[in-house]
């Protein structure tokens, strides 16, 4: 007797020895997901989808703001045999060219959304100078000039992105909280997997000392013959399935501590304890509410808008380049040439231009025709899938709250069967001991205490598991009654 308390106190103080090598890191759930939202590789690679979408937007949205651009050549130089006709003799000629030339210009420009054409505002300074026979310098000028361009019937390009822009930007920014409630999730689900872990191997460090103690009474019963050979054989069967159990308890209990450390962005090795959340105070969550909110917030409602929009968008494009077109280009402005840069500037010509193009398909064979009933059909084919794509949400919606509602109430009901389980073992383990209880009820006594556990942590992790499954769904956080998005500081994510 007194050498079994040894034995289990020098396996508990290796265990302790071992741990103490190690720092230990405790962890409740909040702790978790705060790590994972913040260190993992998955919160990682959400935050640049969302900061590349986000620059995606403010180049769209520095595309309507004036753009001014500087074109150059600064120095273009030429030496060729070049054919030129002779007035003298009435014939043509080869003869030598050589040209120095150079070029700069500003260019000032503003798209105009509504009806799709541009502005523009431009200057440019031109140089050329001659070798050869006969030389010359020149400078060409347009001091400035002002114009508009645009396609008369055609296709908008700039009132299809006014729509589609805003809506993708702000899907994006739906997306990346959906997207950290995935990682809650999956924080979760690591974490509950090494609360499992952690248990069964507290209860098989507990199932060893408790058979290694049966057992020596056992032995000292069986010489008073207070049991049978065959009792006593089953206790050291006990025993010995009891520390092979422990082996297995720790090697899974190493995995999901080292799966649980490499999603956290930690050191694999690290030594992680965990500490069980208590029991969640109570949450009624309307069916009729989450599914306002999952409309309201959830980025598949946007997803299937943009989709939508952008086959429309392509309905109009290929309809309006299936008829003729006509572009309109109009510009004002002034110019001069001279041999010198200041003659340049001076007694300028006024410069005028205005054109009118029309371009109209006689032949295509059915091209143009069958591009614009392409998208006309891609056109329904999306709207079909938005509506599938919304009606299986709403399913999921109101199945996750009606899980939720549930796991809510099996909580209670674990706990409670964890209470008795724990009360009728230890119960049982004291008739045993006493001699009023037999093998079978203690054995089965104690296998309902490790299945009420093992289902109490079950329970805890399918409801967390639905809550933030729910918040996913709605971007609403339920506990504090807010929406994710008015609580979260996107300025802070893009620094």
């Amino acid at each position: 007797m007194k050498l079994t308390k040894i034995s289990i106190c020098f396996l508990l103080a290796l265990c302790g020895a071992g741990v103490q090598a190690q720092s230990v890191l405790r962890l409740d759930l909040k702790e978790t997901i705060a790590m994972a939202n913040d260190s993992s590789l998955s919160a990682f690679r959400y935050k640049n989808m969302y900061l590349s979408g986000y620059w995606e937007y403010r180049s769209y949205k520095a595309a309507r703001l004036p753009s001014l651009t500087l074109n150059m050549t600064p120095a273009q130089y030429y030496r060729y045999i070049t054919q030129r006709y002779d007035s003298q003799e009435n014939v043509d000629v080869y003869r030598e060219q050589q040209m120095l030339s150079a070029s700069a210009g500003l260019s000032l420009a503003q798209n105009f959304d509504l009806l799709g054409g541009t502005f523009y505002v431009d200057t440019q300074l031109d140089y050329m100078r001659n070798f050869g026979d006969s030389k010359s310098t020149q400078f060409s000028t347009v001091p400035f000039r002002i114009g508009y361009q645009q396609d008369l019937l055609g296709y908008n390009a700039f009132r299809w992105d006014r729509k589609i822009e805003p809506l993708k930007f702000e899907k994006v920014k739906k997306e990346y909280l959906y997207n950290a409630e995935s990682v809650s999730e999956e924080a979760v689900t690591y974490f509950f997997d090494l609360a499992m872990a952690q248990a069964d191997y507290k209860l098989a460090l507990d199932n060893v000392a408790t058979t290694d103690t049966l057992y020596a009474i056992g032995e000292q019963r069986q010489k008073i013959a207070a049991i049978s050979q065959a009792d006593l054989l089953t206790l050291k069967l006990d025993k010995v399935n009891a520390r092979n159990t422990l082996r297995n308890a720790e090697i899974t209990r190493k995995r999901a501590m080292s799966a649980l450390a490499t999603f956290l962005n930690l050191d694999r090795n690290s030594y992680i304890e965990i500490d069980l959340p208590a029991r969640p105070r109570y949450i009624d969550v309307s069916a009729d509410h989450a599914m306002t909110l999952a409309r309201e917030n959830n980025p598949t409602y946007l997803a299937q808008r943009q989709n939508v929009l952008e086959a429309e968008r392509d309905v109009d494009r290929t309809k309006k380049e299936s008829r003729f077109n006509a572009s309109f280009n109009a510009s004002v402005g002034f110019n001069q040439v001279a041999d010198n840069i200041s003659a340049a500037y001076r007694n300028l010509l006024q410069q005028d231009l205005v054109s009118f193009t029309v371009s109209v398909p006689l032949i295509d064979w059915g091209v143009r025709k069958g591009k614009y009933n392409m998208a006309k059909n891609n056109l329904n084919v999306v709207k079909i899938a938005a509506r599938q794509e919304e009606i299986s949400l709403e399913e999921d919606v109101m199945m996750t709250v009606s899980d939720f509602s549930v796991q809510q109430d099996l909580i209670a009901s674990a706990e409670e069967a964890l209470d008795l389980a724990e009360l009728a073992y230890d119960q049982t383990r004291k008739r045993f001991i006493i001699g009023k209880a037999d093998i079978n009820s203690l054995t089965l006594a104690l296998n309902r205490q490790q299945e009420a556990q093992k289902n109490y942590i079950q329970a805890m992790q399918n409801y967390w598991l639905n809550y933030y499954k729910i918040r996913k769904l709605t971007l609403f956080d339920f506990e504090s009654g807010m929406s994710l998005s008015e609580r979260f500081d996107f300025d802070n994510l893009r620094r």
